[in-house]
């Protein structure tokens, strides 16, 4: 009986601790920001594609919505010293962050494609046909998927 109190407490601890982090969603387990991106920083060195990434970054700029086709919201995080990362967030499957500014934290989960200019991540929402591993932005405690 001990053993199960043990456990029920236990597993109460844990549950209110991933709930406070925000990570019962997938892929939202955020670690400290300097561990967060080496996978990000790794795929940009080794030129890397088609690939899940997470990471957080701070806005450096806004640029103007891309209303080609689907339309994306799209800005600048500096990851690192030496490393930016263009966001292509797709506001006609996604709600678009209104209140972003330069200088905001913003922690992401999507694909990352490379390019010489630090890269760009999309698929920052969820899929509607069920066939991509759905992605979210996180903005001052609030997810955009």
């Amino acid at each position: 009986m001990k053993k199960l109190i043990y456990l029920a407490v236990l597993a109460a601890l844990i549950f209110g601790a991933l709930e406070q982090k925000g990570s019962l969603l997938p892929g939202i387990a955020m670690e400290s920001s300097n561990d967060v991106n080496i996978q990000l920083e790794n795929a940009f060195l080794n030129r890397q594609s088609d690939i899940q990434v997470q990471g957080e970054g701070r806005v450096t700029r806004l640029l103007p919505d891309d209303l080609k086709g689907s339309r994306h919201q799209r800005f600048i995080l500096q990851i690192n010293d030496k490393q930016t990362l263009l966001i292509a967030h797709n506001i006609d499957l996604a709600p678009k962050i209104h209140e972003l500014k330069e200088g905001d934290t913003v922690a992401f989960y999507g694909e990352y494609e490379w390019n010489s200019k630090g890269g760009v991540l999309h698929w920052t929402h969820h899929d509607p046909r069920g066939r991509h591993i759905g992605g979210w932005l996180k903005h001052q405690g609030q997810i955009y998927q």
